[in-house]
């Protein structure tokens, strides 16, 4: 007996599968260009948030004046870029504003069709809570990005690599969600509309766990500068394991805190994760998805091929922001993975 469709006659999934795999470009942009932004020291160039007006840039003298006198007041200025000259703050003032610009698109790329479709009912049943959901947690990312922000205006002269790490984090549960929810309508729309989402499984939750951590650790290796601790590999500096760094502090502040132990353990904990996507690559190939099992092992190996040339070339901005990029294309295939063995 056939499964009745669960979308009405209204709904295109198909359509809204387009739209969301588009926001997924944008957000996989705006993560490269908030490595960028951060690998340059560019964050704290913009001292204020202004949802609405912050989108026009400074356009006379005056008001690059006005910007530069707002940055001349915070620690990194005083303490790091005194001195610095109007064209070197432009450049960095250009990466921020332009990580900026992208958030504010990516929200209107998003809100505005799912408004329209929501209008037209070309939402299928049970998806509509979900992409609100979405869409809430998008707007909370803005407001972490500011949290993050004023964290380096006051005392540091960064921002907290903490922040930094959640910040990042949010933004990739964003795009998760969004590939996860577009590879259910995808498979609901080649369906008839018969077809129920998928469902996380053990192995695939165990996979995005691990991931997450490894990720996690790559921004706090931003944050902390990190890639500069060691620049020789498998050793670190010489050394096997960060003895002296774990002498003077407890695990838990020098595995949060220490530049070298972040290193470290960012270094090899790439190998757990690298045996957990294996597992998920095998179980996707044998659930009949042998594109989600290549694209998999292709990323999780050029990953950590640039990691490693990263560290030991000096972490050149274009090599880390090539590394962060193919960071966030396995997180996609893992998420693709995970929902090939889940599928039903």
């Amino acid at each position: 007996m056939l499964r009745p469709p669960l979308v009405p006659p209204s709904a295109r999934p198909a359509l809204l599968v387009r739209w969301l795999y588009a926001v997924a470009v944008l957000i996989v942009a705006m993560v490269v260009v908030g490595g960028i932004t951060r690998l340059t020291e560019s964050g704290l160039s913009i001292t204020e948030w202004k949802p609405i007006s912050g989108i026009i840039p400074p356009l006379t003298d005056a008001q690059w004046q006005a910007e530069f006198a707002n940055y001349q007041r915070i620690p990194e200025y005083q303490q790091i870029n005194h001195g610095m000259s109007l064209a070197a703050f432009k450049a960095i003032f250009f990466w921020e504003y332009l990580h900026r610009v992208l958030g504010r698109v990516i929200g209107m790329a998003f809100a505005l069709p799912l408004l329209w479709f929501w209008v037209r009912r070309q939402i299928p049943r049970g998806y509509g809570w979900r992409l609100t959901a979405l869409l809430a947690l998008g707007g909370f990312q803005g407001a972490i990005g500011w949290w993050m922000v004023t964290s380096g205006l006051s005392v540091r002269t960064d921002v907290s690599h903490v922040r930094l790490a959640i910040h990042l984090l949010t933004a990739l549960v964003i795009l998760g969600g969004i590939v996860w929810t577009a590879l259910d309508l995808r498979v609901l729309a080649r369906s008839g509309g018969t077809a129920r989402p998928a469902r996380m499984t053990v192995i695939g939750a165990v996979a995005l766990v691990l991931l997450f951590v490894q990720l996690g650790y790559g921004a706090l290796m931003a944050g902390l500068n990190a890639g500069l601790a060691a620049n020789d590999w498998p050793l670190m500096n010489g050394r096997l394991f960060p003895t002296e760094e774990l002498a003077n502090r407890s695990f838990l502040d020098a595995a949060i805190n220490d530049p070298f132990v972040v290193h470290f353990i960012h270094r090899w904990w790439a190998w757990i994760a690298f045996a957990g996507l294996m597992v998920l690559a095998r179980k996707a190939r044998a659930a009949g998805d042998r594109r989600a099992s290549i694209a998999i092992h292709s990323m999780v190996g050029l990953q950590i091929l640039l990691g490693i040339a990263t560290v030991m070339t000096g972490v050149p901005i274009w090599l880390a922001a090539l590394h962060q990029l193919v960071g966030t294309l396995l997180l996609i295939a893992t998420v693709w993975g995970a929902h090939a063995i889940g599928r039903r």
